[in-house]
């Protein structure tokens, strides 16, 4: 009973003070500033707390979110996604990981899905007169959809995916030319896909063939998971090429965590990454236009 009393006793009160408030001068807000957001706090809020406090006889506490700065690499990773996608953690404000593709304006990449076959027109080359080129693939995975991805297919269920990249040859024509570190400076760059949050560590060059005009790399690395404050073995397959007459190496790259690669996911992201072939694209009237997109997440 008495109980009952205390709680009629606090809305009756609740209300009163707000009424009270209704038609009184507003005051400016004040705001609490953190590192990562700023939360808005009337007078109003104060006055309630301060009210509730003294009534009951108790400290009232407040429970307000935290925001934390950093992104879970390996939910990222599998999902294409971050948590609290609407909140200062989330999409909002974030970099988008640059892979160096430019799609070509009037264009859209497609997926067949029955025979999984992926084609993308993308842009190689200088703006002022860019070099059209047909890139495809093969791909069990569905089109990773948003303003995330460019081309990218992925299993948002376990992370397994493949994701295509273009860097500047730097004038070579050969891609034998270039050293391992140059695939991996540009895969595992600090604005890279796999860089979300924080650059991959650990990372090892295990495998390194050339057949004919392409090149295939077998890439370990790790990332930092923040939810278990663990490294998260991750191994990918990276084919790439240098299409005729362009300054650009254009790659496929598939990855899986380690764990999963070893129970047979191996087997799914070499017959994908085998599957691509970067070519230039036939003549046509029309002029290359690179496609607008955004340069940030919303």
């Amino acid at each position: 009973m008495t109980m009952a009393l205390t709680l009629y006793a606090i809305v009756l009160s609740l209300v009163m003070l707000t009424t009270s408030h209704a038609f009184s001068p507003s005051s400016p807000p004040r705001y609490l500033t953190s590192s990562s957001s700023t939360v808005l706090l009337s007078h109003h809020s104060d006055d309630r707390r301060n009210f509730l406090a003294k009534l009951v006889g108790g400290s009232v506490v407040a429970v307000i979110p935290q925001f934390s700065n950093a992104v879970d690499t390996e939910d990222f990773l599998k999902t294409g996604q971050v948590s609290m996608p609407m909140g200062v953690s989330g999409q909002a404000g974030k970099a988008k990981p640059v892979t160096g593709v430019i799609l070509r304006e009037g264009s859209d990449v497609s997926r067949d899905e029955r025979s999984g076959n992926v084609l993308a027109e993308i842009l190689l080359g200088k703006a002022a007169d860019p070099m059209p080129v047909l890139a495809t693939f093969s791909s069990p995975w569905p089109l990773a959809k948003g303003g995330l991805f460019d081309v990218e297919c992925r299993d948002s269920s376990t992370g397994d995916g493949a994701f295509l990249a273009v860097a500047p040859a730097g004038g070579k024509r050969e891609i034998s030319d270039f050293p391992n570190a140059f695939f991996t400076d540009s895969l595992f760059s600090s604005t890279g896909r796999f860089s979300f949050y924080g650059s991959p560590t650990d990372i090892k060059v295990k495998k390194n063939e050339v057949d004919g005009p392409y090149r295939y790399l077998e890439i370990v690395f790790s990332n930092l998971s923040q939810s278990t404050n663990a490294e998260i073995p991750r191994t990918a397959l990276v084919k790439a090429t240098i299409p005729s007459g362009s300054d650009s190496v254009v790659m496929l790259v598939g990855s899986a965590t380690t764990n999963r690669w070893k129970r047979g996911s191996e087997k799914a992201v070499r017959d994908t990454v085998g599957s691509f072939n970067a070519a230039v694209a036939p003549s046509s009237a029309m002029k290359a236009r690179a496609k607008s997109r955004a340069d940030r997440l919303s």
